[in-house]
C-alpha cells in the first residue's frame, strides 16, 4: 500500500502553467506505475496520464499530449504533472493513484489501487 499527497493546484489564468506534485510514502516507490486523473463537477475521473514503474515511460490522453508532461523521481518517491498552456476546460480536482506493484499502466481508475486526496485546479478564462 502507498500513501500519495498531491500538492501545487491553485488558480491561473487561461495560457498559464501549473505544476502538481504527488509526494509517496510506504512500499517501494520506484516499483508502482502512477497515474493522475481529473474530475470536474459531475463528471466521472478521467484519465490523464501515467508513468510506468521502472523506465518511467509516459502516456498521456490525447487531449493534454504535448501540454501536460509527467515526471517521477525514484529518488524523492515522487512524480510530478508540469501542465502548461492551461484552458478553463482543464478545471478540476487531479488526483494522483497508484497501481499494483509491478502492475501496467491503465487508463482505467478502477486498476489503481491507492488515491490521494485532490488537488483542486481551476483556470479561469
Amino acid at each position: 500500500q502507498v500513501q500519495l499527497v498531491e500538492s501545487g493546484g491553485g488558480l491561473v489564468k487561461s495560457g498559464g502553467s501549473l505544476r502538481l506534485s504527488c509526494a509517496a510514502s510506504g512500499g517501494t516507490f520506484s516499483t508502482y506505475p502512477i497515474a493522475w486523473f481529473h474530475q470536474a463537477p459531475e463528471k466521472g475521473r478521467e484519465f490523464v496520464g501515467a508513468v510506468t514503474w521502472g523506465p518511467g515511460r509516459t502516456y498521456y490522453a490525447d487531449s493534454v499530449k504535448g501540454r501536460f508532461t509527467i515526471s517521477r523521481d525514484n529518488a524523492k518517491n515522487a512524480v510530478y504533472l508540469q501542465m502548461n498552456s492551461l484552458a478553463p476546460e482543464d478545471t478540476a480536482v487531479y488526483y494522483c493513484a497508484a497501481g499494483g506493484e509491478y502492475s501496467g499502466t491503465s487508463f482505467d481508475p478502477r486498476d489503481y489501487c491507492d488515491w490521494g486526496q485532490g488537488t483542486q485546479v481551476t483556470v479561469s478564462s
